[in-house]
């Protein structure tokens, strides 16, 4: 699944550390491509991208497309940012309840066509900062 990329015109404030297990993420994002593990076995998915299972512990995992839809669990607006982000404030963060069933913590960036709200339908977007890329949800575009 390809996401919308959102041009960012500055670096990232708090760059994601990038390790093996999630290097492949971080690569694909980059391409546009929204991934994650899925075990083998069990065949469940797991956020952020594991070298284990959680569900049943097996080492054997495969690469698969990520739902890029789903619903709005909680939001909130932050005002009073920490120093790293107080640039970027006021600014949104959600908990977003997946399609697949996952749930993520992300940025949430706001429309002026609908204030956000609990249970409100949103798509995820790559963010392409001058340094990296980053992702966030957004309200989806009717």
């Amino acid at each position: 699944m390809m996401l919308e990329t959102v041009d960012i015109g500055a670096s990232r404030a708090y760059p994601p550390r990038v390790s093996t297990a999630t290097a492949p993420f971080w690569s694909a994002l980059a391409q546009g491509r929204w991934i994650t593990t899925a075990c083998c076995d069990c065949g469940k998915q797991t956020f952020p991208p594991q070298i284990i299972c959680p569900h049943c512990w097996s080492e054997a995992l495969e690469w698969t497309d990520l739902s890029p839809r789903g619903v709005i669990y909680s939001w909130t607006r932050v005002h009073a940012a920490p120093t790293v982000f107080a640039a970027e404030a006021p600014y949104s963060v959600c908990i977003v309840d997946l399609d697949c069933g996952i749930r993520i913590a992300c940025k949430l960036l706001e429309t002026e066509a609908a204030a956000p709200s609990i249970g409100m339908a949103v798509e995820m977007v790559r963010l392409r900062y001058q340094d990296g890329d980053l992702f966030a949800a957004r309200a989806l575009q009717r």
